[in-house]
């Protein structure tokens, strides 16, 4: 099969089409021909060298996949040859075959092709566990989510206002603003014109914000802190502007915060499964009924996924970008 290999650590065309055999899947696994492919930004920093594929996964990047089962193991229990479906994998999802475990795969939703079943998966697992398990937002409340032009900012976007909450989100352009207010935010912000906790102060008559889902991470901690309301709850996904930073601990005890946050790819197929049990009884009805979908920014080819990382490295994409392998 083609797949796409990374040669040396670094740059976008450090991605090289490469012949590997096809991968054979374990007794829970199923083997899926790949049509398409999600990019991520974990993709980008195991390109960099700075996200190694946890042990036993492919060194193939690729985290979410939508195909057809083509090959069954003998312990897979829900899904059968013939199945389209999308699927969470550890690795590998830059190739014509992928194996994933059963139990981390989805039937494709009501009307979508594979390119936008694709774009389901990672994004949706980080948004729903992060969002609605660890950070309880609730109808009603208030949530803020960083980079709301990102694959995950506008699942989130799109997720919170399903749930009744009131979103906020930060963007670097008015272009970008104004697209993402038109998916349903109720304030887009221009983090390089505006303060964000000066704009979120004002929106909430100073309560502050319930939930904050951040992946900038750098100065941003401090000031999602000042953000946050009283008992309110910041989730970290991701950390762009870096993990290291000098925090006053004074304010999270007096607003009595909850600070947490998670990485999914680590994660145990019986945690990643509990997850996908919960999309396939929550989410996948609004999915079907078109309430929520993904939004694509792009698609590529296969061969050319040193280009998708090139648009996904600077910075103006709106949406997903998807590989698309024929």
């Amino acid at each position: 099969m083609t797949a796409i290999e990374i040669k040396e650590f670094g740059g976008p065309d450090n991605l090289v089409p490469a012949t590997r055999p096809v991968p054979e899947p374990q007794n829970d696994e199923v083997l899926i021909k790949v049509e398409a492919a999600g990019v991520n930004r974990p993709d980008v920093l195991q390109r960099m060298g700075g996200y190694a594929p946890p042990p036993g996964a492919s060194d193939i990047p690729g985290l979410e996949v939508a195909g057809t089962v083509v090959k069954a193991g003998s312990g897979v229990q829900k899904f059968k040859v013939g199945d389209r479906v999308c699927a969470l994998v550890a690795g590998g999802g830059y190739a014509e075959y992928c194996v994933a475990p059963w139990a981390q795969c989805l039937s494709v939703p009501d009307g979508y092709d594979m390119i936008k079943a694709a774009a389901v998966p990672e994004t949706y697992f980080t948004v729903w566990t992060n969002v609605f398990d660890r950070g309880g937002l609730q109808g009603g409340e208030t949530f803020l989510v960083h980079g709301g032009a990102s694959g995950i900012g506008t699942t989130a976007i799109q997720l919170a206002r399903a749930t009744g909450a009131r979103v906020f989100t930060t963007a670097s352009t008015d272009e970008k603003c104004r697209q993402i207010e038109e998916l349903g935010a109720e304030r887009a912000i221009n983090y390089k014109s505006e303060d964000f906790v000066a704009v979120t102060q004002e929106l909430t008559e100073g309560r502050g914000v319930d939930l904050i889902l951040d992946m900038v991470g750098g100065d941003y901690i401090q000031r999602n802190i000042s953000a946050a309301a009283v008992e309110g709850r910041i989730v970290y996904i991701a950390f762009l502007g870096g993990p290291k930073v000098e925090v006053n601990f004074a304010p999270i005890m007096l607003k009595r915060l909850k600070l947490t946050g998670s990485t999914l790819r680590p994660q145990s197929i019986q945690a990643k499964a509990d997850i996908a049990n919960s999309l396939e009884e929550k989410v996948w009805p609004l999915l079907n009924a078109g309430t929520v979908s993904p939004i694509i920014d792009s698609v590529f080819p296969l061969e050319k996924a040193n280009e998708a990382h090139k648009r996904i490295d600077d910075s103006a994409h709106i949406g997903k970008i998807m590989l698309e392998v024929s």
